[in-house]
């Protein structure tokens, strides 16, 4: 949930320090969205409950960008050391690319000591244009939408159940926001996980860096109809009492939105004719 940095200290006990990374499940299925710090522990996690039960892990693993603090947890990610993995990473601010050589700049000496390619499990790399909707073998889809950030950066878009939930990290608001094509694209979510990394103070010092704060994120959700919006990809000095602070303003505001932490967990019931199941 932190951007930029991971952070640590008693300061930051309540909403935690790991730079982005978030599971998303579609009753069984799993995505992964961007390999922060955060990403270690969630390989664990992963690796701990399939441990007796599952002999090999598919696991799609969607990245907004490729800056650092979205990739510098992959090589720790745990399901890495095993030889029957499969890990896909999906890139969709390369016009086109893959991440495949961008990565190996980054994980090869003298940088860092081997290269993915090098750990037990198979790394697949798929590259696709913000804008197009993502189809996987099991007929699921995923949309995807482009975002104003340096370098370019996507959003993604999770429809099952009857639920919709959106992850819109990292983006600048603009004098012309919220654009029509990222309203439509989070209308009527459930919930948007929001790039709130500057409060509304800080941010004038900080255009052109490509992140926004709580108040565009409420903006874009008004505009959308979205039932609510997690605060994400927050400032590395913003402490807990800071965050409170945004919480509560949050709640009074937009009733049932939040600041994202560590280890938080938001399920929604599936909804069939109207009913939930």
């Amino acid at each position: 949930m932190r951007g930029s940095l991971p952070v640590s200290g008693p300061q930051y006990n309540i909403y935690g320090g790991h730079t982005c990374c978030v599971e998303i499940r579609c009753g069984d299925r799993l995505f992964i969205i961007d390999a922060g710090s955060g990403i270690a522990p969630l390989g664990a996690h992963l690796v701990n409950a399939a441990f007796g039960k599952q002999k090999n892990m598919q696991i799609d693993l969607l990245l907004s960008h490729l800056h650092l603090d979205h990739v510098i947890g992959l090589p720790f990610f745990l399901p890495s050391l095993g030889k029957e993995n499969t890990i896909r990473i999906h890139v969709g601010n390369l016009n086109g690319a893959d991440g495949h050589e961008a990565l190996d700049r980054l994980f090869s000496p003298p940088l860092f000591p081997v290269r993915l390619d090098e750990l037990p499990a198979r790394f697949e790399h798929v590259g696709f244009n913000a804008g197009d909707t993502l189809t996987f073998n099991d007929g699921l889809t995923v949309a995807t939408c482009p975002l104003f950030h340096p370098g370019g950066a996507s959003a993604y878009r999770f429809d099952f159940g009857g639920r919709r939930v959106c992850y819109v990290s990292d983006v600048e608001h603009g004098p012309s926001w919220p654009p029509a094509d990222l309203t439509a694209f989070i209308a009527d979510a459930d919930l948007v996980i929001f790039d709130a990394m500057y409060a509304a103070n800080e941010y004038p010092q900080c255009k052109g860096w490509g992140h926004s704060t709580c108040e565009a994120g409420l903006a874009l959700c008004k505009a959308g109809h979205a039932k609510a919006m997690a605060a994400f990809h927050l400032h590395p000095r913003h402490d807990d009492a800071h965050l409170e602070a945004y919480d509560a303003h949050l709640r009074t505001i937009h009733p049932g939105s939040f600041v994202a932490r560590d280890g938080l967990t938001v399920s929604f019931p599936a909804i069939t004719n109207g009913k939930h199941s």
